[in-house]
């Protein structure tokens, strides 16, 4: 049986309410409970209310009303040592007292709660309740509706929200982020969050909340010349595949650059582990092939060329002028191994969808545009550890650090001096980098 009341229903109970048949009868007629029909009658019953007629006064107040000089023309009639509820002139003090409060029918505090079938309703000057089931049926509807769309906090509970989640946004902090690390204490889901915020209930506003990604159109793919080709013989995508599936344990890792405004000068190197989503971020002076190939160098001799290969086994990155030598990035100084590089097809970014995803964090930070020769290394470590303290829905709820668990990795994150930051220290806006 549905658990909600049907409209056929509340027919049947507004017709059995006129014949006189008590709770329990239109309950059994509908295998309902007597106490559901109650409930019903109470919660949707109509009132109507009458005019009183010359002379009529039935004010619940009248008994000890004092009140006179109500009518605008007081004196007039010399009604001044006449109390109103006895006007001499007959006038209805009901019509213009603010205090007029009529009686209602002491019969209507019990079953059946209207006076549908009431022998003395033909007579009675008191206002009535009806149980209609047409606007049973609408108030029920639009009751469901406002439970859904409407705010179901106490101002209370609101405030204790708000003083959550607003010094958190204001860090740059995303509500996913947010809930996941105080979803005891809200109370609230993601999604009632983003409504609250659509219906102004709290200070922050869509503008302050990271923007929605619009993806444009794929361009297609430009054709690539005999030259341009070289460096990618035996490195497409399709070669990346065939290695993955060769060999299904390797790491990989997706890497690109992070450009600031036109001017010339340094640049960001950003390494993404598929596994776990951790981002590695290199600042560089330029954005050059010997800049990159230096940070491949540099980071191959602090790990060791041995852990750098089982860390960096693939790397993946797209056709960038500063990736266009990748004999020198695959192999040490001396000449030994130590990462296989591919490149995705021209223009398809989207076959290394993670680098793409973490830097939508990096731009956070440091918004397009923005010059990133007053960056410092200690700067891009900071900007690094903030953004891999970020929970992801995709990692199960997790953060990157949290999956850089095995000794390699940890071995990875004490050489580069990085470590988590707790959740409500997580800031994702320009207000991170002091200067």
């Amino acid at each position: 049986m549905a658990k909600q009341l049907s409209l056929p229903e509340r027919y049947v109970i507004e017709r059995m309410l006129h014949q006189d048949y008590s709770f329990a009868s239109i309950g059994r007629n509908l295998d309902r409970s007597a106490s559901t029909i109650a409930r019903e009658v109470l919660h949707y019953r109509c009132f109507t209310s009458r005019s009183p007629i010359m002379g009529e006064n039935d004010c619940i107040n009248r008994p000890s009303c004092q009140r006179n000089t109500l009518c605008p023309e007081m004196g007039v009639h010399g009604c001044f040592a006449s109390r109103c509820k006895r006007c001499p002139e007959g006038i209805i003090c009901t019509s213009i007292c603010d205090n007029y409060d009529s009686f209602q029918c002491d019969l209507l505090d019990k079953p059946p709660y209207v006076c549908s079938n009431c022998k003395m309703q033909k007579g009675c000057k008191k206002n009535k309740a009806y149980y209609s089931a047409h606007k049973a049926n609408a108030a029920h509807h639009k009751s469901i509706k406002d439970a859904h769309s409407g705010v179901r906090k106490t101002p209370k509970e609101l405030r204790k929200i708000a003083e959550i989640i607003e010094p958190l946004i204001a860090k740059g902090q995303s509500l996913n982020h947010i809930c996941q690390t105080h979803a005891d204490e809200l109370g609230v889901s993601e999604r009632t969050l983003y409504n609250y915020i659509d219906k102004n209930v709290f200070k922050v506003r869509n503008i302050d909340l990271p923007k929605k990604v619009v993806y444009r159109e794929r361009r297609p793919k430009r054709v690539l010349t005999r030259l341009e080709y070289q460096y990618r013989q035996g490195r497409t995508i399709e070669d990346f595949n065939s290695f993955v599936e060769t060999n299904p344990d390797v790491s990989i890792v997706e890497m690109d650059t992070v450009k600031g405004s036109r001017e010339k000068g340094k640049v960001l190197l950003t390494m993404i582990f598929r596994k776990s989503s951790f981002m590695l971020i290199f600042l560089m002076n330029d954005g050059t092939q010997d800049s990159v190939i230096q940070v491949f160098d540099t980071l191959s001799n602090t790990l060791g060329t041995a852990l750098f290969k089982r860390l960096f086994g693939v790397i993946l990155t797209d056709n960038g002028v500063e990736f266009k030598n990748p004999n020198a990035l695959e192999h040490t100084r001396p000449g030994l191994i130590r990462t296989h590089v591919f490149f995705c097809d021209p223009q398809a970014s989207w076959q290394k969808p993670h680098v793409e995803n973490n830097h939508r964090l990096i731009r956070r930070i440091i918004p397009k545009g923005t010059s990133l020769n007053k960056l410092n290394v200690e700067d891009t470590r900071l900007v690094c550890c903030h953004i891999n303290s970020v929970i992801r829905d995709n990692l199960d709820g997790k953060t990157p650090f949290d999956l850089m668990y095995s000794a390699d990795e940890k071995k990875l994150l004490s050489a580069l001096n990085l470590s988590p930051i707790p959740p409500d220290e997580v800031i994702l806006s320009p207000k991170l980098i002091k200067h």
